[in-house]
């Protein structure tokens, strides 16, 4: 592992990057494993996969984890969101449409 400043060749920036890319894709494996396990939970409770008032608190704090660490925002909320609806997706996979879950979310 080397520090962006030690890097001196494109090559190893590339590995760097490559490190990176295989560890924030078992970082996202991670996260649908708890998104599968709020889908269980949320089916016991009778609740939507979207909770609305959760969404924006999940954007809330990776808009301010992004300004703290010098990121654009406005990205990072849009690379969010994203995530946020192809999680909402998996959950409903499980969940199946309900009426009544979509009230209780509310």
């Amino acid at each position: 592992m080397h520090a962006p400043c030690d890097c001196t060749t494109m090559a190893d920036v590339r590995a760097e990057i490559d490190r990176l890319d295989a560890a924030l894709v078992g970082l996202l494996a991670e996260r649908a494993r708890y998104i599968d396990r709020a889908a269980e939970i949320k089916a016991g409770a009778g609740l939507p996969a979207r909770i609305e008032a959760r969404v924006e608190e999940v954007v809330a704090n990776v808009r301010a984890g992004a300004a703290r660490r010098g990121l654009p925002e406005d990205l990072v909320e849009t690379l969010w969101r994203q995530l946020i609806d192809w999680s909402i997706a998996r959950e409903e996979t499980r969940l199946g449409p309900d009426e009544r879950r979509e009230e209780l979310g509310r």
